[in-house]
């Protein structure tokens, strides 16, 4: 049996609008960590009246219930997760979602496993021997998150070997396991950022993921994109991800110029339009998926925009006359020329943003020496190492 703290096991919820749930899940967790020292602590994204829920429960709970609001939701659901290993009282720590489609009465059966001291994780799985994803709103849903866990361990061979759901966000670390510092949580697969990024020992239990006990689902077009974000990211690391977005925008670009000359737009103007739009769209992709993470640490919206689309417009003011030469005297094609030129810039524009557009305010800086070489250009660029 493994040596635990007084606290024997911190679970943490973290929430955004569940204040129908808050109760409910109190009552559930207190009965099935009956006989285990445990405390639950919400960390608290919620725009509506949860946070005073949580308050009101907390006072008449006979677990102790604590609630960290935050006002910056840094991170998404992942970053809640983060700041609650931070808070927590004991090294096992549980994570369960708020909406009571993870069961509490699975509680015990997970600590049990993790106190046999042979494992780092145990996860709470829908697809080992007799656990059910029917809480999934429709078959969609159903295929899609199927389709989600096979192309992650198609990803992730190696680190996902064994484990059949690592989406899930039910499981219980031990944090002293895990490098927290190492984490980048953008969204609201933290488990995958944790089993991406380090090698631990993993158990899985099985369970019945059930369906939500109030409130509407958070599932969304927009949590898919993240989803992607955070797998590419992970998978390739930031300056792959940025390549990506360069990539998307090159064959917007490509497509531009293509569709311009084509209806007789002179291929110099053509360019210009291409480049200002790709400009204008890379940038916002840039800010959602790439460098999300630096933006608290940089300066404003406004300037980081202006830093870019002045950068970028410069070096297209430099590309477009390199293309022009490798079109009028070296005879290559335009869309040839075109992307040629782009995969320099790319480089170019990597460099740049991570130096210059997002570098830390004054307060804030300390490193340099070109930022430890765009953090050893992008000490994830091939992160977490696993081809």
């Amino acid at each position: 049996m493994r040596r635990l703290t007084a606290v024997q096991l911190s679970i943490i919820v973290p929430t955004f609008n569940e204040a129908p749930n808050v109760a409910e899940l109190v009552r559930r967790v207190t009965a099935a960590a009956d006989g285990i020292d445990a405390e639950i602590i919400f960390v608290d994204d919620s725009t509506d009246d949860t946070p005073d829920v949580i308050r009101e429960v907390a006072a008449s709970a006979s677990l102790p219930v604590r609630l960290m609001h935050r006002s910056s939701r840094a991170g998404g659901l992942g970053g809640a997760v983060v700041e609650g290993f931070a808070l927590a009282e004991a090294d096992a720590c549980l994570v369960i979602d708020g909406d009571l489609q993870h069961p509490p009465e699975e509680i015990p059966l997970l600590y049990a496993r993790f106190a046999q001291g042979d494992v780092d994780i145990v996860i709470a799985s829908r697809y080992v021997g007799g656990g059910t994803a029917t809480g999934l709103a429709d078959r969609t849903r159903v295929l899609v998150s199927k389709a989600a866990t096979a192309l992650t361990r198609a990803m992730f061979p190696g680190r996902l070997r064994g484990v059949t759901d690592p989406m899930t966000g039910f499981f219980l670390v031990d944090r002293r396991a895990i490098d927290a510092a190492t984490l980048r949580p953008r969204g609201f697969k933290i488990l995958l950022e944790i089993l991406a990024r380090k090698t631990v020992r993993v158990a899985e239990v099985p369970f019945a993921f059930a369906d939500r006990h109030a409130g509407e689902s958070k599932a969304s077009l927009r949590q898919g994109l993240h989803f992607l974000a955070q797998l590419t990211a992970l998978r390739f690391g930031k300056m792959s991800l940025f390549a990506v977005i360069g990539g998307l925008g090159a064959v917007v670009n490509i497509a531009i110029v293509w569709g311009l000359t084509s209806l007789g737009v002179d291929y110099i103007v053509a360019a210009v339009i291409a480049a200002e739009a790709t400009i204008i769209g890379n940038f916002v992709l840039l800010e959602r998926f790439v460098f999300h993470d630096m933006r608290e640490a940089a300066s404003g919206g406004w300037l980081r925009f202006a830093k870019s689309f002045t950068f970028n417009n410069a070096e297209a003011l430099i590309r477009i006359p390199v293309m022009a030469l490798l079109v009028e005297s070296w005879h290559i094609s335009v869309v040839v020329a075109t992307a040629l030129t782009l995969v320099v810039a790319f480089f170019v524009r990597f460099v740049f943003h991570s130096l210059v557009v997002y570098a830390p305010r004054r307060a804030d800086a300390e490193p340099s020496r070109m930022r430890h070489f765009v953090e050893e250009l992008d000490e994830q660029a091939m992160s977490p190492g696993e081809l």
